[in-house]
């Protein structure tokens, strides 16, 4: 709606708020607490994705509602117990991706103004991306850069996240422009962000591990087979890493974690790579998670609890859990990098 057309409105037409530019941070969720309720909550939505679990909801619905979430409320509870910010009450993602949000918003207002608002939602649970979206559009915005926190792109992630994006969108009578921001595993910052969270772990060589385990979420194999490009972003992120480490190709490997089901999963496990590395002789070993753009239940409480024990149970003697980049200033001078790629002629 431009000056003309303002100047022009009779005395009785409804206000309407416009000329602003949106930044919806997008990461995959987190339960209200840890209790059976909200974790049955959270994980009913999630796992009833069909982005995410992809069988005939005929089958799978009853073994849903009937069986699993009847029980795995009470481990996951227990998981997200173990990990979660009691001062804050609430999970470890939330306060990460909060804090991602704040300093992003802060550099934008510096450059920007109030032309530009800042937010997050989550794909599952609180706060909706759906809300987000009506808050913004009733903000002014009638442009909207959705960018999914996610480096790697995945039907089950990115994919997932985008299409609750665009049903938000087809809810408002005015629609604004959109755009979503796609993969940035080779992004030449996210790759140094990486590197320089190794480097600061190690001061020297003497001080390197013998291997570091480059872990990322893992997907059933037949997504790879039926063309999701995750698999292949992922081993191209650990070999740009290693690169700019320039280490050898044996001091870096790439596995997957959180298998989830019977059938085969994109290999190899994490789990059962690290005992492997630990029987081979491979006593020091860091693991790091760069599929992750904050820590959570899989990094803090997998990784550092069961990935942890299987590569000790084998025999490991250090192993080192290198943090996600979370609120770090690399990683936000990466996201500010990106979101400003993306937002370019419309600013």
């Amino acid at each position: 709606m431009n000056k003309i057309l303002l100047e022009n409105m009779p005395a009785d037409h409804p206000q309407v708020k416009h000329g602003r530019v949106g930044v919806l941070l997008a990461n995959l969720g987190t339960p209200d607490h840890y209790s059976y309720w909200p974790m049955r909550r959270y994980l009913g939505e999630f796992l009833s994705d069909k982005r995410v679990v992809d069988y005939s909801p005929w089958l799978w619905q009853p073994l849903l509602q009937l069986v699993i979430l009847t029980k795995r409320p009470f481990s996951s509870g227990k998981a997200y117990k173990s990990i979660w910010n009691h001062e804050q009450n609430e999970s470890p993602l939330l306060t990460i991706t909060k804090a991602q949000t704040m300093k992003i918003k802060d550099e934008m207002k510096k450059k920007y103004g109030e032309n530009v608002m800042v937010d997050f939602c989550m794909r599952y649970g609180n706060p909706s991306t759906k809300l987000k979206v009506r808050q913004m559009v009733a903000s002014g915005c009638d442009k909207i850069l959705f960018f999914p926190l996610y480096p790697h792109y995945a039907g089950a992630t990115s994919a997932t996240a985008n299409d609750e994006f665009f049903r938000a969108l087809m809810r408002e009578k005015w629609q604004p422009s959109s755009r979503t921001v796609p993969a940035y595993f080779e992004s030449v910052s996210f790759i140094d962000a990486l590197a320089k969270s190794v480097e600061a772990k190690y001061k020297n060589d003497k001080d390197r591990p013998d291997v570091l385990v480059c872990s990322y979420h893992g997907v059933p194999k037949r997504y790879l087979l039926e063309g999701d490009p995750y698999h292949c972003q992922c081993q191209k992120t650990t070999r740009l890493l290693r690169e700019r480490l320039a280490w050898k190709k044996t001091d870096v490997v790439t596995t997957f974690q959180s298998r989830f089901g019977p059938e085969e999963w994109l290999k190899p496990y994490t789990v059962k790579e690290v005992a492997r590395l630990a029987k081979e002789g491979k006593k020091k070993i860091a693991v790091i998670a760069p599929a992750f753009s904050s820590d959570c239940i899989e990094t803090l409480e997998e990784i550092n609890e069961e990935i942890k024990e299987s590569f000790e149970n084998a025999g490991g003697e250090n192993f080192l859990y290198i943090p996600c980049l979370n609120d770090s200033p690399n990683h936000i001078s990466s996201l500010l990098g990106i979101i400003e790629e993306n937002l370019v002629g419309w600013l």
